[in-house]
């Protein structure tokens, strides 16, 4: 008779599976935040409001006679709610039969895959979304070229008249507007985690490739680097564990996610579940250049 407390292989197989889901995806985003250049994640707590901000004000004259008073100019930086920091719950399912019939690796493995790539999108997809809401409006470009340049010049202005710098400028173009300005010239582009990206183009720290449903063709996106930010609540910072529901995390300081599988006998299923609450941010939304050109003006 075994000992009691004895790890088996299926514990070891499990333990590996989770643990590797879960480094697989804070590697994704680890090296997502090196594309980008932002900070590291900032954590927030389950229902803390996500505020977008935009700054209002008028500079006063200053041509001020001799001994007349100086008058103040007020600036003021004002808040809408965006959105409320969420633990969001996931869960697939792999039958028995379908591993008989495909093999461990094409049915299970395979599926761990796309359920990763599918969470990740669903973050980026909400952040493309914000982005196109940009307030910060570019209305005088006529090329892909100029709308470019237009785009990245209102960021760093916007950001000088808020007195603050920016490191650098990203930008998000629709794939098919690089191609056609492009034509046959060659070009590196990056493929890394379902990114498609340019480094060092067009005078942008980096250029995002993007589909139609993420941004229209005719259309181009800049923000400064320290706009962007990603906060998460950490899965493991609740009472989940007290309530019998335990999910593996990362070793380090910043959890982004908790995976969890194990075989549901009941019903002879493989099941996965994972929770997280990921947003990744603009901050300030009327410092999001949005340019039109071309027949999308």
């Amino acid at each position: 008779m075994a000992k009691a407390n004895l790890i088996t292989t299926g514990d070891i197989q499990v333990t590996a599976r989770e643990l590797d889901f879960v480094s697989r995806f804070e590697a994704n985003w680890d090296h997502l935040r090196e594309i980008l250049g932002i900070m590291r994640p900032i954590k927030k707590l389950p229902g803390a409001q996500l505020k977008s901000k935009y700054a209002e004000g008028t500079l006063q004259s200053g041509e001020v006679g001799e001994g007349e008073e100086i008058p103040y100019s007020k600036f003021t930086v004002k808040e809408t709610i965006y959105d409320e920091m969420t633990i969001e719950k996931y869960a697939k399912a792999v039958s028995i039969e379908a591993i008989k019939d495909h093999g461990y690796d094409n049915a299970v493995q395979m599926t761990d895959d796309e359920f990763l790539f599918q969470l990740q999108t669903n973050v980026t997809d909400r952040f493309y979304a914000y982005l196109n809401t940009g307030t910060l409006k570019v209305t005088d470009a006529a090329t892909f070229q100029m709308a470019l340049a237009l785009a990245k010049g209102s960021v760093l202005n916007k950001f000088k008249s808020m007195h603050r710098s920016a490191t650098g400028v990203v930008g998000f173009v629709n794939i098919m507007d690089v191609y056609k300005y492009l034509g046959a010239a060659e070009i590196t582009v990056q493929n890394q985690f379902g990114f498609q990206y340019i480094k060092d183009f067009m005078g942008f720290n980096t250029i995002f490739l993007l589909g139609d449903d993420e941004i229209k063709q005719g259309r181009v996106i800049a923000t400064a680097v320290e706009n962007i930010v990603l906060y998460y609540v950490d899965p493991a910072d609740s009472d989940f564990v007290k309530a019998g529901l335990v999910y593996a995390t990362g070793n380090g300081e910043t959890n982004l996610i908790g995976f969890h599988t194990q075989g549901n006998y009941s019903t002879a299923v493989s099941e996965a579940f994972a929770i997280m609450g990921l947003t990744l941010f603009a901050e300030y939304i009327d410092a999001i250049a949005v340019a039109d050109f071309g027949t999308a003006t």
